[in-house]
């Protein structure tokens, strides 16, 4: 079985794609040049880019299945409906989805939207699928290693009454599962584990990074103009208006949600807490 992972460079896909060939599985990866160095060893990597329907039909030339990741990039939706309008006429045996946990209840996030409507596309059409639904990636705290360890702050505007987060690896290992054995046909999976806070996230990185860290609040307005110096107008607002959502509507899991996924793992999904404990630990060996 060959499995064309898309987005197989980023965070979660080359993950997804090591996970992949543990189990067995041909994986091959629609990378853009500069990021063909970025792919994991022993994976074929073709060259293309989801605006081009010409390399991207040559990348499921011969492919079984496929795993789709379109990046939180303006034409999100366009990549992603070109990627599956595509697979669909190439016969592809079975796709895998990333969306986003509670899409439905954001819609007016732009990159929210864009994934509702890409389920919507995978539920009208006859591929069989697998939607899963990750929450707070664990792993967006790597960009905090300055502010934390320089400047004692906690910066994501997570808000205090508590979102749900998951580590990239368990997203991993659920693409992994639903591509390479039965029963996922139609399924869509809330990809959760810990709850975590703004205060509470500041004290547990003070603690294992033995300082005082403090929570700076969720002031969306300050945030986002912060935010627009690093980064593109429209996507400074893309994740103010999903913080901020967070914060006014909820982010939280339920138990039944973590016993479901961690039914799918097959084991619990990993901890907070071992996440921040580990990557202290790396961030401190390398000081």
């Amino acid at each position: 079985m060959k499995v064309l992972v898309i987005g197989g460079t980023g965070q979660v896909g080359s993950n997804v794609a090591v996970e992949l060939l543990k189990r067995g599985a041909a994986v091959r990866i629609l990378a853009r040049d500069k990021e063909t160095n970025a792919a994991p060893a022993g994976a074929e990597v073709v060259v293309g880019d989801l605006l081009n329907p010409d390399s991207v039909r040559s990348a499921l030339h011969g492919v079984d299945k496929l795993f789709l990741l379109a990046g939180n990039v303006a034409e999100e939706l366009t990549h992603a409906l070109i990627a599956y309008g595509l697979a669909q006429r190439a016969g592809i045996k079975h796709i895998t989805y990333l969306s986003v946990y509670k899409a439905d209840r954001f819609g007016d996030v732009p990159h929210f939207a864009s994934k509702i409507a890409v389920e919507n596309a995978l539920r009208e059409f006859g591929v069989p699928y697998t939607i899963l639904r990750p929450s707070y990636f664990f792993q967006n705290e790597l960009a905090l290693q300055p502010m934390l360890v320089q400047m004692g702050v906690y910066t994501m505007p997570i808000g205090v009454a508590g979102i749900s987060a998951v580590d990239v690896r368990d997203i991993a290992e659920a693409a992994a599962i639903t591509l390479t054995t039965p029963g996922h046909e139609g399924q869509t999976y809330d990809l959760v584990g810990s709850m975590i806070d703004g205060p509470g996230s500041a004290a547990l990185w003070g603690k294992v990074l033995d300082k005082q860290i403090a929570y700076t609040g969720h002031d969306f307005d300050g945030w986002e103009k912060q935010m627009s110096a690093y980064f593109r107008g429209w996507l400074a607002y893309d994740m103010r208006a999903m913080f901020q959502g967070y914060v006014e509507r909820g982010f939280a899991s339920t138990d039944a949600e973590v016993k479901r996924v961690s039914k799918l793992l097959g084991h619990a999904p990993r901890t907070y807490e071992a996440f921040v404990r580990e990557t202290a630990t790396e961030w401190l060996k390398s000081a």
